[in-house]
């Protein structure tokens, strides 16, 4: 009898130095985050299909661009008019994009699992826009990218999804996993900049 696979986190060999990273810069902690179901949801936001979602995921689908909105479960990540990213902690790949296919279906609509497309990266803290700004060319203050606010960017030469988390200086950061190490090495390179400005 075979054993069962096991998921391994494209950022596993990283973990270590950004772990080391976060105790050796105060206010900053840089986190490689669990890996999350994900689904690509295509419908109407005018149309039934919206509300049925609502009702699935127990919160509404984000209409304003560059927006996120959280459920029970998870994030709703607006990515286009009539596109968005549902992700999960708590529901299997298999089981989201089932549920999401069995609600969408009836009106038209499309679910389908993206889970191994993206990995997240968690930065935060008193230096965190300070560190990502050496190499994303986003106003990430506040009043510019509140709480609330996504975008599809670059860091370095990493394209990425980002998440404003907080009020403060608190991101999630969605990467292909091909570029995970990338961005990690990015991190790891870029917050020397902030030892020489201590």
């Amino acid at each position: 009898m075979a054993n069962a696979l096991r998921a391994t986190h494209p950022l596993d060999d990283w973990k270590h130095a950004l772990a080391a990273l976060t105790w050796s810069i105060d206010g900053l902690a840089v986190k490689p985050e669990e890996l999350v179901s994900a689904v690509d949801l295509r419908i109407d936001p005018a149309g039934p299909g919206s509300a049925a979602v609502e009702h699935a995921l127990g919160s509404a689908l984000p209409v304003k661009p560059n927006t996120w909105t959280s459920t029970r479960e998870g994030q709703i990540v607006w990515l286009g008019p009539d596109e968005w990213l549902v992700t999960s902690k708590v529901f299997r790949p298999h089981e989201l994009e089932g549920s999401l296919v069995r609600v969408v279906s009836a009106h038209g609509g499309a679910a389908v699992d993206v889970s191994a497309q993206r990995t997240g990266i968690r930065v935060s803290g008193g230096q965190a826009r300070e560190l990502l700004s050496f190499g994303c060319s986003l106003d990430l203050r506040p009043a510019a990218f509140p709480k609330g606010s996504s975008a599809q960017t670059s860091i370095g030469q990493a394209g990425v999804l980002i998440l404003a988390l907080g009020d403060g200086d608190d991101f999630r950061l969605f990467v292909r996993p091909s570029f995970a190490g990338y961005l990690a090495d990015w991190l790891l390179d870029t917050a020397e900049e902030l030892r020489t400005t201590e």
